[in-house]
């Protein structure tokens, strides 16, 4: 997984990096194997409570690397769910949503196509000003097909994201910000997005965790409603929760277990 993914976890906060950064981090066999197995790894973590994605070098991602997919992508079958919801291309970008805790992206140089995809499975994204980025599949005479519909519905105005399909054009990070594929942007996006990491992490894991859920769910108002009562029943009372409750009286930072 070090060939095109690095790991680094200290006080509960992972620090993943693609690590191609000769070719702007752009995605071949390599980079999808080592993407499904970061996440899978991060999923079997204990104590994990944040993850911060970037990308090494000049660049978050700049999507497909076309020369080395074009024979790698010949025979496979993309109606196969080989990761539960998704396939192993969409697992790259959606995965990052069904790991139990939040997944920041720190975004800066390009992030095109896949790899704009790729940060949008992340729970919040945070943009360097000059970042570029692109739904740039069209260019290639393709449609994106990493899980950035599913991603992107909720955040991107409907006739935004046809646009934006249909043309594949650039945009940069104040644009991104207005239309939703950017949460915030920052000089430092990698030390910001470290910075929120490990706010995320002084809280309540338990109910971070019951936090994401509630914000993963596809259902309507009364199975929504039904859910927020059932997470909420099983936080109180419990260990964390008093601790967290004890912490902010007595004005001292709050010691969770996980």
């Amino acid at each position: 997984m070090t060939e095109r993914v690095t790991i680094t976890i200290e006080d509960h906060v992972a620090d993943v990096r693609l690590a191609r950064p000769d070719k702007l981090n752009a995605l071949d066999p390599a980079m999808f194997a080592a993407l499904i197995d970061a996440i899978a790894q991060l999923g079997e973590t204990p104590g994990l409570r944040a993850v911060v994605l970037s990308g090494e070098g000049r660049g978050f991602c700049a999507g497909l690397d076309m020369a080395s997919m074009a024979s790698a992508g010949s025979g496979v079958d993309l109606a196969a769910r080989t990761q539960g919801l998704a396939n192993d291309f969409q697992q790259v970008a959606w995965g990052w949503r069904t790991l139990a805790v939040p997944v920041i992206a720190a975004v800066h140089g390009v992030a095109f196509g896949g790899g704009l995809q790729i940060a949008s499975g992340a729970d919040v994204r945070i943009a360097a000003p000059d970042s570029r980025l692109s739904v740039m599949e069209m260019k290639w005479g393709i449609v994106p097909d990493m899980a950035g519909f599913a991603l992107w519905r909720g955040n991107v105005r409907d006739d935004v994201l046809r646009e934006l399909v249909y043309t594949a054009r650039e945009f940069g990070a104040e644009e991104a910000q207005a239309l939703g594929f950017v949460t915030r942007i920052a000089a430092d996006p990698h030390a910001e997005a470290m910075t929120l990491a490990r706010a995320i992490a002084g809280r309540n894991p338990d109910a971070i965790r019951a936090a994401k859920r509630l914000a993963n769910l596809e259902t309507g108002a009364a199975e929504t409603l039904v859910a927020e009562s059932a997470e909420q029943a099983r936080l109180l009372r419990t260990t964390n929760q008093i601790e967290a409750v004890m912490a902010n009286m007595q004005k001292r930072t709050p010691d969770f277990t996980d």
